[in-house]
């Protein structure tokens, strides 16, 4: 059984890989393959694949996105994260949007249960309005 310290780490080490450095591979890394999205950002699917998808589609966006966790709890298997992430809309169009160059912050909270050192549950709030809103989607 990890510990609690070591849970920590793998929420870490899985924001940093897959959403700071965009390496959408982490995925395979870090998420379970009968891991449970409860709350998919986006429109993504609740599966693996749904936050690969998720971690490619803002990165494409957003390549210099960097989300910086500022609160990591965890107690037994679970890793509750409270974080700020923000990037500049250089890349892709994202819900529509043509780039800006605006820079966008994201602000949310995540609970991640683990089990052998991978994730294999999410749920999440995110500031989607507040996202939705520095695009400039109406």
């Amino acid at each position: 059984m990890t510990t609690t310290d070591e849970n920590k780490t793998v929420v870490r080490q899985y924001i940093d890989l897959l959403f700071n450095r965009g390496d959408a591979e982490g995925a395979d890394q870090y998420i379970a393959e009968d891991f449970v999205n409860h709350d998919p950002p986006f429109g993504a699917t609740a599966d693996r694949d749904g936050m690969r998808r998720t971690s490619m589609m803002v990165r494409a966006a957003f390549p210099n996105w960097q989300a910086e966790p500022f609160l990591l709890v965890g107690e037994d298997d679970i890793v509750v994260e409270v974080f700020t992430a923000s990037g500049n809309h250089t890349g892709d169009a994202v819900m529509g949007v043509e780039p800006s160059g605006r820079q966008v912050t994201l602000q949310g909270i995540n609970v991640f249960r683990i089990r052998d050192g991978v994730i294999v549950e999410r749920w999440g709030r995110l500031d989607d309005i507040g996202f939705r809103a520095q695009l400039g989607v109406k």
